[in-house]
């Protein structure tokens, strides 16, 4: 514990010491921040929030929450980070103390770093602590100070809500630490007290935000938000008793869950009604047409696509997120970290067979794999396809599969000048070209035998297309589309999980919020007159686990839930071979197995804090297991 505050002390109290930068919110650039300056002058004081909020992905340079070369759902059942596998050492049985691998990689996991996390609760504490004393002129910089004092509030809530959903009960402090403290005295507080105080910060945000702000900034409704996903969390069954039922560190042991579920579906509630702004899907929640043809799923596609590929003004589902202008210090390469290496990009993050499965079809009833071959083998000849096109596992697929997914014959970008000659249409070339006799004829320019940059293509067969933009090249520019870290579909499916969860009257409420996400995604609705609430709970689990897709939720999902033993397994690739007749064949090799993986024990349900952490303060409890 006293590396922590020793290096919060000596980089966060000086936070930005002789540091040229320009904040995250295009603020005019600060030649330095010290203690004597920064609350002196309101406009440094709102240029250092600016740096918190850089810092909320991380104590770096690029610490900005958002995309990240290596992302946090390859972590789970969903992506393969075909970089850095083994960095995920919860899926090899080698995360420990001494071992955070992934976790302990500012650079890509910084929002879940322990250390970093605590760096920027003391940026905040400072603000915070020293706000009310900053001198102001007129009513302008008097609104502008309260408002600092709702955004830091938000930045704390959020960094105490990582450290409550990965760690457990977290070390609070609300003021900020001093030189020669004594830390051996601090210890943590239980799940109970953490989320108190998360509740209790994003209340005040509420409080002291206006009710419109400048876009990137944090408004009322993203702290509403925050603290409607922390509380689903803590409704979940991981804290009521799943695992460690008697740890207060990482179980609740007062109150009911029943009680837990109805704050989360309240907290959602109060968004939806409109008290903190006005928030709908983008698109239609009508029903969809009972025929789709794939002229209406290509428009749902394309709409659910560019959620993640807006520009300037946000649309009206975006809450809040982080932009990522061309100039400043913002770094979002998404299109060179997922692309298909046959456009000089770096083919990370793909996603895996089971996942893919999971997608419906267009007319919302359930993909089956198996067409009389097997759950490996699927073929299909150009005289099958032209009779029945869905032999193609990629075709009449629902609408989000298209706007997240890449796979073989899946139409991208135009090719660099080395690459069009081998690909004049533009299209994903995943697999392998045959002759008829069976002779390979070319391999495929985004597979790891092309002829650019092997090295980089999918190990699995898919790359992820969600978060990358059409209109980017990856191997030269940067991406300027928003991370959207909160969003309105979020907010309708915590309310309708915490509405089936607590049932009864609840539940028809729940799978109507529920049907609204389904309905702009083109698919019809479930069920609304169900009595069966584990049916129900499977159909919102599905539709969290499509409509998040690759955006981190699953993450968190499949450890509240305790469903990851049953779903983590190994990952392989699947082989399309197309061949020059029109023939298709479409094969998972078990032979190839890019990732060993396995849910080895449940203590992975949480991060373990450092041995260097627990050896610098023995009076701080370590997670069960570790």
């Amino acid at each position: 514990m006293k590396k922590i505050f020793s290096y919060i002390i000596s980089i966060a109290v000086l936070l930005f010491l002789t540091t040229s930068c320009t904040d995250v919110l295009d603020q005019q650039p600060v030649s330095s921040f010290n203690e004597q300056v920064v609350f002196t002058d309101i406009n440094v004081t709102k240029a250092y929030l600016g740096k918190c909020y850089d810092r909320m992905g991380g104590n770096t340079n690029n610490g900005i929450l958002g995309a990240r070369e290596d992302l946090v759902s390859s972590g789970t059942d969903q992506t393969l980070c075909i970089h850095r596998p083994g960095n995920y050492g919860h899926l090899k049985g080698t995360l420990s103390s001494d071992q955070l691998l992934f976790f302990a990689n500012v650079g890509q996991a910084g929002f879940l770093h322990w250390n970093s996390i605590y760096s920027n609760i003391q940026n905040v504490n400072n603000i915070l602590a020293n706000i009310d004393n900053v001198p102001t002129t007129g009513a302008p910089q008097v609104a502008l100070q309260k408002q600092i004092k709702g955004e830091a509030y938000f930045i704390r809530a959020y960094m105490y809500g990582q450290i409550l959903m990965n760690y457990g009960g977290a070390v609070i402090t609300d003021k900020p630490f001093q030189l020669g403290q004594d830390f051996l005295t601090i210890t943590r507080s239980t799940l109970q007290q953490t989320l108190d105080f998360v509740v209790a910060d994003c209340d005040a945000a509420i409080t002291n935000l206006p009710a419109s702000i400048e876009q990137g900034r944090a408004n009322r409704a993203a702290a509403a938000a925050l603290k409607a996903r922390v509380l689903l969390f803590c409704a979940s069954p991981l804290v009521n008793g799943g695992y460690e039922a008697t740890n207060t560190l990482v179980s609740f042991t007062t109150g009911t869950q029943a009680q837990r579920w109805a704050a989360a579906r309240d907290a959602a509630k109060v968004i939806m009604d409109g008290t903190y702004g006005t928030y709908r899907l983008v698109g239609t929640t009508d029903d969809p047409p009972a025929t789709m043809t794939e002229a209406d799923i290509l428009a749902y596609a394309n709409n659910y696509f560019n959620i993640f590929n807006q520009k300037g003004a946000w649309n009206a589902e975006t809450i809040w997120g982080v932009q990522f202008p061309l100039t400043g210090g913002n770094v979002n390469r998404a299109n060179i970290w997922y692309g298909p290496n046959g456009y000089h990009n770096w083919g990370n993050n793909n996603p895996t067979e089971p996942a893919i499965r999971k997608y419906e079809m267009a007319d919302g009833t359930p993909f089956v794999w198996d067409i009389g071959e097997g759950e490996l083998l699927r073929t299909a000849t150009a005289a099958q396809l032209a009779a029945d096109p869905k032999r193609n596992p990629y075709y009449f697929r629902e609408p989000r599969f298209y706007g997240t997914v890449l796979f073989h014959g899946a139409p991208w970008q135009a090719r660099p000048s080395d690459a069009a000659a081998f690909d004049p249409f533009n299209k994903v070339q995943s697999g392998h070209f045959f002759n008829p006799d069976g002779t390979l004829k070319i391999n495929g320019i985004d597979t790891r035998q092309g002829l650019i940059e092997s090295w980089n293509g999918t190990k699995n067969g898919y790359y992820l297309k969600k978060f990358m933009d059409p209109a980017t090249v990856g191997q030269y520019f940067f991406n300027t589309n928003t991370w959207v870290e909160y969003r309105y579909a979020e907010v309708l499916l915590i309310y309708a999980e915490a509405c089936i969860e607590l049932g009864g009257a609840n539940l028809p409420l729940g799978i109507d919020a529920l049907n609204l996400v389904r309905n702009r995604a083109g698919l019809p609705d479930r069920d609304r007159t169900t009595t069966d609430q584990a049916l129900a709970r499977q159909w919102v689990r599905n539709e969290r686990y499509i409509e998040h897709f690759a955006e981190g939720h699953q993450w968190y999902d499949m450890r509240r839930w305790m469903t990851a033993p049953n779903i983590i397994e190994n990952v392989y690739e699947m082989k399309v071979k197309e061949f020059t007749n029109g023939n298709f064949e479409w094969k998972i090799d078990l032979n190839a197995r890019p990732d060993t993986r396995s849910w080895a024990s449940n203590k992975f349900y949480w991060i373990p804090l450092s041995r260097d952490e627990m050896n610098k303060a023995p009076q701080l409890q370590q997670n069960p297991g570790y």
